[in-house]
């Protein structure tokens, strides 16, 4: 039985370029941007664009505390999101692979903020959610991350990882 291919989802292509802005080195602008997007989306809107929104735009934040209200945002959006709803966005999109990024990132902030039982739980979180994530580059990538966190929180250490999303932003 043949499946139709996801249609376009002028929302996400949206946060896509936001982001890609954000990358090529305007964050500021992705930032606007994202906000703008995120007025039109609001708090009910569909989770999977809440999802992905919230979780860049922790990204472009200076501050840790400003970050974890948006990966909070991020994470809550997760656990709305459904299979199906991820499938109709891109067929290979699995939510439980979203998990791994997101706990790491709550534990990052977390633990920027000195806040280590919390950084902890998450990075626990994350490592339990590491079986969904691809044999890649990015799959190795979120490892070592999170490997890296773990360590950070077991020495109480609160500076910026270099290797942190937004690092060089």
């Amino acid at each position: 039985m043949a499946t139709t291919p996801p249609g376009p989802d002028p929302t996400m292509d949206a946060i896509g370029r936001a982001v890609a802005e954000g990358r090529s080195g305007d964050p500021a602008s992705a930032r606007r941007g994202l906000l703008d997007l995120w007025s039109r989306i609001g708090v009910t809107g569909d989770p999977l664009h809440r999802c992905t929104l919230a979780h860049h735009l922790a990204d472009l934040c200076a501050h840790p505390a400003e970050a974890l209200a948006w990966d909070v945002r991020a994470l809550d959006a997760a656990d709305a999101v459904t299979e199906q709803r991820a499938q109709q966005h891109h067929a290979g999109l699995r939510i439980a692979g979203f998990y791994p990024s997101l706990h790491l990132n709550l534990a990052d902030n977390h633990r920027r903020l000195g806040s280590f039982e919390a950084a902890a739980e998450h990075v626990t979180a994350a490592r339990e959610s590491v079986p969904h994530l691809p044999d890649d580059t990015y799959g190795a990538l979120l490892r070592t991350a999170i490997d890296q966190v773990a360590e950070a929180v077991a020495h109480r250490d609160t500076s910026k990882r270099a290797s942190a999303p937004g690092a060089a932003a």
